[in-house]
């Protein structure tokens, strides 16, 4: 019997290591997650022109919470369904995804939740119920969000129209739904943005990093470190499939685009004759103002280039950089 007890005191020590150099032992007591406190955000004319600006252009809240029209070009907004959510038309999720209902409605939307609730879903990644939300949702991206531009988003999203959208809860398939725990992680200090002395470059970076995370692929550990904003993300859904495209200074990238035809691209959806796909934010992007498009390709112009050509006219194939098919994969 001692045999036996020290066998099984053994096992238990090798998963124990296992799981601690594995995924972690979030998936078993749950995500990191401060307490919400009770501070609300002061409602100015200047945070709520901020955050429209933000909501519906550089943060892309609306290509998820809001329903589109996929069939025509830019995919507009379907009316009257401002931020009212949706169960998201992404075939290959792991589970069924729904992008909350965030307008001010009373019995399906985010009417009772507190200004914190909100601040902390959108950099943190935890609910207003403390739950995970999948991160599909760019929490971490939107991590670097500073506090006086979050606050103008929830000034804004309390403003926007009640809908009554009834949704039924994200349920994420196991084991997603337990290894997702290791991914939010809470803020506890301030965090700035750009101040006015700021060069282009300086702002375009915090720019990008909010609204340009699809350009960076990843795999089951996070972003593939050597292609930050090297293309290879595959996104499949109503547009179709496309893989996002390379948006560094090499030859495979835009190294060919200027600041004017840069500017063309994120107004129209058009480089040049050749059409992009709708599940690139250009409808969103449109918003932008001439200053901050011309910040973040300045940002863009001063990011190391990386080598990896992504072409969606061609068939896919596979490629050994972000180790997934797409078009002109065999090139790198």
């Amino acid at each position: 019997m001692k045999t036996l007890g020290k066998i099984l005191l053994a096992l238990c020590l090798l998963l124990a290591a296992a799981i601690t150099f594995t995924i972690g032992w979030r998936p078993f007591i749950g995500p990191r997650a401060r307490a919400t406190t009770s501070r609300q955000f002061e409602r100015t004319p200047e945070r709520l022109a901020r955050g429209r600006y933000l909501v519906i252009g550089l943060a892309g809240c609306e290509s998820c919470h809001t329903p589109k029209d996929w069939k025509t070009h830019g995919a507009p907004n379907l009316p009257g369904m401002e931020l009212a959510g949706q169960i998201l038309p992404l075939p290959d999720l792991p589970g069924t995804i729904v992008a909350s209902n965030l307008t001010p409605d009373p019995e399906t939307g985010a009417a009772k939740w507190s200004d914190d609730e909100m601040a902390r879903a959108i950099r943190e990644g935890i609910g207003h119920d403390g739950r995970t939300i999948f991160p599909i949702m760019p929490y971490a991206a939107y991590r670097s969000t500073s506090d006086e531009d979050l606050a103008a988003m929830v000034v804004y999203i309390r403003s926007v129209a009640p809908v009554r959208n009834p949704l039924p809860p994200t349920q994420v398939a196991f084991p997603v739904k337990y290894l997702i725990r290791g991914v939010p992680q809470p803020l506890t200090s301030a965090v700035s943005g750009p101040g006015p002395q700021a060069s282009p470059v300086e702002r375009g970076k915090y720019l990008t990093v909010i609204g340009c995370g699809c350009h960076i692929p990843t795999d089951q550990k996070g972003p593939i470190r050597g292609l930050e904003y090297g293309g290879g993300e595959f996104l499949k859904g109503p547009w179709g499939e496309v893989t996002s495209a390379n948006i560094t200074p090499d030859a495979s990238g835009i190294g060919y685009y200027d600041e004017a035809l840069f500017i063309q691209a994120l107004r129209t959806g058009y480089v040049k004759a050749r059409k992009l796909s709708s599940i690139m934010p250009f409808g969103e992007f449109t918003n932008l103002n001439d200053d901050d498009l011309k910040a973040v390709f300045a940002y863009l112009r001063s990011v190391p280039p990386v080598k990896h050509r992504v072409d969606n006219s061609l068939p896919p194939t596979y490629c050994k950089l972000c180790r997934r098919k797409h078009g002109a994969g065999d090139q790198n």
